[in-house]
């Protein structure tokens, strides 16, 4: 797959402390004060290649969003358009965030991850292929929930292949858990579709149990298990590798419900945000 439809320059040796991308995505764009919750994911900082770093430093100031904890981004402004915003949760190279996008023009993908690589090359594939409706977030998407979306702003969200910290001791640290899903509904219309895919069948199997005792969700299909992966979901590399070995891959749709009656609030008990600080109600909430 090439690069970039034209040759980027090398890249210039950097002094000391100079940033690795000054006009690219921020390396901790909220700092330190965000520090103290345990995360779901590690930073990698792998080699970023020639073209995906022409395209941070070309397309970030265009396409880019760094998850600071301060700014509320208006998604109108965003993406240029009031079309339904759709947040995906780690997108690896972004491939098949790409496909989706093309193949559904009318939908806005926020992806978001902290992956400088795959950050470049989902920038390098939506340009190469005009994709208008595909921005890209670095940093924590708790953050990004919590501290810079206003209330029922989203119309679906996406979490494929999340690391499944298979070790007991590491069980904490999944991204799919009760306190998650409860900031998450606040920031999802009612209707909204939550879709996760993981072959990691014991993980599976928790995402199955905590989404199915959630209030604030319903199971789309009537039997109340794992959804045949739809159609627009592709069949990923890495999918397609655990696939050859052997490996389950298990879809789960579900839809955003108002629990009738309930008062909802968009922050978070800090007894229950694994150990976060109390979250801040954007404004105009």
């Amino acid at each position: 797959m090439s690069e970039s439809p034209h040759t980027p320059a090398a890249p210039l040796p950097r002094a000391k402390g100079e940033p690795r991308f000054p006009d690219g995505p921020k390396a901790d764009p909220a700092g330190s004060h965000f520090e103290r919750r345990i995360r779901s994911f590690q930073p990698r900082r792998s080699r970023v290649t020639a073209g995906q770093a022409d395209a941070l430093q070309r397309l970030w100031s265009k396409w880019g969003l760094d998850i600071d904890g301060h700014k509320i981004p208006d998604l109108g402004e965003l993406f240029g358009n009031d079309r339904p915003v759709v947040l995906e949760i780690g997108f690896g190279m972004g491939e098949a965030t790409a496909q989706m996008a093309a193949a559904d023009p009318d939908t806005n993908i926020l992806a978001v991850d902290v992956h400088t690589p795959g950050q470049g090359n989902l920038l390098n594939l939506a340009d190469r292929t005009s994709l208008s409706n595909v921005r890209v977030g670095n940093g924590d998407a708790i953050i990004l929930l919590r501290e810079m979306l206003l209330p029922d702003s989203l119309d679906g969200l996406r979490v494929y292949f999340p690391d499944p910290w298979p070790k007991k001791r590491h069980h904490k640290r999944r991204l799919i858990q009760p306190e998650f899903l409860t900031l998450a509904a606040t920031r999802l219309r009612p209707g909204a579709l939550v879709h996760c895919a993981t072959d990691w069948e014991p993980y599976a199997e928790q995402m199955l149990e905590v989404l199915t005792a959630h209030p604030d969700f319903e199971n789309t299909q009537d039997d109340g298990g794992f959804a045949p992966r739809p159609a627009h979901r592709p069949l990923t590399r890495f999918e397609g590798q655990g696939l050859d070995k052997g490996h389950v891959v298990n879809d789960l749709l579900f839809r955003r419900v108002k629990p009738v009656g309930a008062t909802e609030t968009a922050e978070i008990d800090q007894s229950t945000a694994n150990g976060a600080p109390t979250p801040h109600e954007p404004p105009g909430a």
